[in-house]
């Protein structure tokens, strides 16, 4: 038991507030990246209905799909920063209202032209979600929980992923209720969920950690002192007038990370748009079980998330993890391509425990690495330039498939993007400092999660 009073009921008061935002914030942000997830990827399931009512083939759904991504690039870093100004829980309210909105839109497609301009809308709306939620973890919880944090979040879009199957065929089924194809029921519902959950986003959440009322205030103490001694020992040896966000592209290692993420991305987003087409090469499938057996690779994903997020925490080093984790995505999506179709559903069961519990893991390493003032906008231009891969997955798939009939190339490049991947992870310096605003220090070593008699001014450098 510690001699000091005083540190043991800091350190209560610190656990007491990191519960609290993890049963009041977490669960909230989970369920609202279902709903992202449902609006973005509904696509995959209306594909076969949008061909045959308003004429949008393989090559025009790939584009139309892939045109969201360059809308949310080119929007990403405005709307950080537009976060930065208004503060969390206006601006995430004000993206999932106006994304939701968009989403319900889209049953008023008539041709390729109206379903490139509303994917592109639906795109600049959404933009600077997943970076707003990932900036807002670093400033209300330690460094040590934000791996299983964010391990549960990101698990939120296999959820969706799981979800999303089971639930388009009840609503493709809707077809000719009150006049309207199935796929408008699709679209319609879940962009009206998600204005719903926006609306009841901004009564639950704040902005900063004082305007938290449902904090003592000895919880919101010691929460921000912690978070803010992190910052500092982060921070330790950099000028801060040398930390500038316009020079960010021209990092190394934040061009490592990019490409990463781009890596990552560019497997979540081939399955989440072709996997059903993938599925439908097994024989007896319909609607409903195509939908069911989608769901599988992403109900193994959520469990892998989980497992290695935790074990990211505990050991912490998530490097090793996250190279494990690409190597066995690469291995999955290889085999996938190979086997026959329901061999290849279990290999890519396998690939997506891979990529999709690269995501969290992949976080930890720009949060803990970049320099406090710059972290904002390293976490946009990362998360809009790696998005690319949602443009170039299924639009290149749609493009194999037209040419060939199949999607088996894509599923190649799938495995060789998640091997380089891997390669960029090893390479990544561990002890070198960076450039400006970046700090050298490895993933897992931060500041501890807790007060400490006499905290260090220096920070712990992990051991290759």
């Amino acid at each position: 038991m510690s001699s000091n009073p005083r540190l043991d009921d800091s350190r209560e008061l610190l656990d007491s507030a990191v519960r609290k935002v993890f049963r009041r914030v977490v669960p909230l942000f989970v369920v609202m990246l279902i709903c992202n997830q449902l609006n973005r990827s509904n696509i995959g399931y209306a594909q076969t209905y949008l061909e045959a009512d308003v004429g949008i083939g393989a090559a025009a759904y790939g584009l139309g799909a892939g045109l969201f991504f360059v809308a949310y690039a080119l929007f990403e870093l405005p709307s950080n920063m537009m976060m930065e100004r208004f503060g969390p829980k206006v601006w995430l309210t004000r993206i999932m209202v106006s994304w939701g909105l968009i989403s319900a839109a889209m049953m008023f497609v008539q041709g390729p032209v109206s379903f490139y301009v509303l994917r592109f809308l639906l795109g600049a709306a959404e933009a600077g979600f997943f970076p707003a939620i990932i900036f807002f973890f670093t400033r209300w919880l330690p460094h040590s929980h934000r791996g299983r944090a964010t391990a549960i979040f990101v698990a939120g879009s296999s959820v969706a992923a799981a979800l999303s199957g089971p639930l388009s065929g009840p609503l493709l089924s809707m077809h000719g209720l009150l006049d309207l194809h199935g796929w408008q029921w699709l679209f319609l519902l879940e962009g009206l969920l998600s204005v719903v959950v926006g609306l009841f986003a901004y009564t639950r959440l704040d902005s900063r950690i004082p305007d938290a009322r449902w904090l003592t205030a000895g919880e919101r103490t010691a929460l921000g002192d912690t978070i803010d001694r992190e910052d500092a020992e982060r921070a330790a040896g950099t000028d801060p007038a040398t930390v500038s966000r316009w020079t960010l592209l021209v990092q190394p290692a934040v061009l490592m990370f990019c490409l990463i993420y781009f890596a990552i991305q560019l497997s979540i987003y081939a399955n989440t748009f072709w996997l059903p087409t993938i599925v439908r090469r097994i024989e007896g499938t319909d609607d409903i079980t195509v939908g069911l057996l989608s769901s599988l690779p992403w109900i193994c994903a959520v469990i892998a998330m989980y497992l290695t997020g935790k074990a990211s925490d505990r050991l912490g080093r998530s490097r090793p993890l996250l190279v494990g984790c690409l190597l066995v995505a690469a291995a999955g999506t290889f085999a996938a391509a190979v086997v026959a179709p329901w061999l290849a559903l279990i290999m890519l069961c396998i690939a997506a425990m891979g990529f999709k519990s690269a995501s969290p893991l992949f976080w930890t390493i720009p949060q803990s690495t970049v320099h406090p003032m710059a972290l904002a906008a390293v976490i946009a231009v990362v998360n809009s330039l790696g998005n690319l891969g949602g443009f170039v997955a299924p639009y290149g798939f749609g493009l194999i498939k037209e040419a060939t009939g199949e999607v088996t190339w894509g599923l190649y490049g799938l495995a060789g993007f998640c091997l380089l991947a891997a390669l960029l992870v090893v390479m990544l310096h561990q002890d070198r400092t960076v450039g400006d605003g970046l700090s050298g220090t490895d993933d897992a070593a931060t500041a501890p999660s807790t007060p400490t008699a006499a905290t260090p001014t220096t920070t712990r450098k992990e051991t290759p």
